[in-house]
């Protein structure tokens, strides 16, 4: 049995954050039927690289999901919607704050035919507040909550976060709110609306940029490969690239000293006696490490910091990521056969339950692949079913989806 197993999702999100937190449900035992318009689907879709046509954007987070094309402008593909509503726990969408009262399918609408949903919205600002209206990205949310400010060099021109950090994060909001509010409607049967905003998402993440802050004014900026407060916690050269060495407290750092670089004398050094004289010293403390470090290769390093129990690791490529064993060990990297694509893989499930452990169950659906099968769970026998596609009021896996 898998942990939400008997929990049904009506998704009509799309690209990234609403898919991700669909994608989670769904990992856990969700079932999550996608709602995708007729023409296209998901605009994700659109987005290559592509394998026989299929999106694998689309691929990577649309897994354990049934995809239905439903046209919902039209009043009987809106009727579908509201039947697919009824049997449902949580809605997902996220459209911009107004569209979905003007098609209709907003909370106020919904909770009327069904009074226990859970229905999350996710949009770039939130449903209230002077910055609602607008649309929302993820890097202009990396920008209005300030970690560009403080992500790549000092001086030099601000840096986005390497991953799309805020969208993911959303979806992630996202899941533990759902569940949090299925957790009050098991308890009161009361469903409820949750707002979740990008652009607030990762905010309560600056924890020691905040500390600093709040107490005594400090504005944080770029650090680039170094940590904020702990030294030498960072990115050092070696021989043959760089290695990440994680002293982040007196202990380690005394064994680094005397096991790794063989120099018992810099903890005595005035320099490096605390954490905070080392971070007050780092430039001075960076060039005499790599002055030793230079001398030998990455891997000779690293096998010293793990004999010496000293915190470091390499910094791999995203190749090297998913080919490390450890990863593959714990099942992070796994492969679905995809009716169009073939065999794809896809990055696995990251926590690990003892007694209902998550299940990648079926690859990411074509457009529109289950549409008959879910109306006919509504009761729409074929010949209904065969009217409604050629009004144009839903699609399947059997029509040019990317044509108008």
């Amino acid at each position: 049995m898998l942990a939400l197993e008997g929990i049904r999702v009506l998704d009509a999100s799309q690209i990234m954050a609403g898919p991700y937190c669909t994608m989670v449900l769904s990992d856990m035992g969700a079932d999550v039927t996608k709602i995708e318009k007729i023409n296209g689907g998901d605009d994700s879709r659109q987005m290559g690289p592509y394998v026989n046509g299929e999106s694998t954007c689309f691929f990577q987070i649309n897994r354990n999901k049934k995809s239905v094309g439903l046209n919902l402008k039209d009043d009987q593909g809106k009727a579908i919607f509201y039947q697919l509503i009824k049997e449902s726990d949580v809605f997902v969408e996220n459209y911009r704050p107004g569209v979905t009262k003007s098609l209709g399918i907003d909370y106020d609408t919904v909770k009327e035919i069904n009074p226990g949903i859970i229905y999350c919205s996710i949009s770039g600002y939130g449903q209230t507040g002077p910055y609602s209206h607008k649309g929302g990205f993820d890097l202009v949310a990396q920008g209005m909550s300030g970690i560009m400010s403080m992500t790549g060099e000092p001086g030099k021109r601000p840096q986005k976060s390497g991953i799309a950090v805020y969208d993911i994060g959303a979806g992630i909001t996202a899941v533990y709110s759902i569940l949090a509010a299925y957790i009050h409607k098991t308890k009161t049967g009361k469903g409820q609306l949750v707002d979740v905003s990008l652009a607030e998402s990762g905010l309560p993440w600056f924890t020691w940029e905040a500390a600093a802050y709040f107490a005594n004014g400090t504005i944080p900026e770029p650090t680039g490969w170094r940590h904020r407060v702990s030294a030498p916690y960072q990115a050092l050269k070696t021989n043959d690239g760089y290695i990440m060495l994680g002293c982040a407290n007196q202990r380690t750092w005394e064994k680094f000293c005397h096991h790794v670089i063989e120099q018992p004398q810099w903890i005595e050094d005035d320099r490096f006696l605390t954490n905070t004289d080392r971070h007050h010293n780092v430039e001075a403390l960076e060039a005499l490490i790599e002055q030793i470090l230079v001398n030998q290769d990455s891997i000779y390093w690293l096998d010293k910091c793990e004999d010496a129990g000293v915190p470091a690791g390499p910094i791999n490529n995203f190749a090297e990521a998913v080919q490390d064993p450890h990863y593959n060990e714990r099942d992070m990297i796994q492969e679905l056969d995809h009716p169009v694509m073939g065999k794809m893989k896809t990055i696995g499930i990251p926590s690990k339950f003892s007694e209902t452990p998550g299940k990648i169950s079926t690859p990411a659906p074509t457009l529109g692949q289950h549409t008959e099968e879910v109306l006919a769970s509504l009761g729409i026998e074929k010949e209904q079913f065969e009217q409604l596609r050629e009004q144009k009021v839903v699609t399947d896996s059997t029509f040019d989806n990317t044509l108008n």
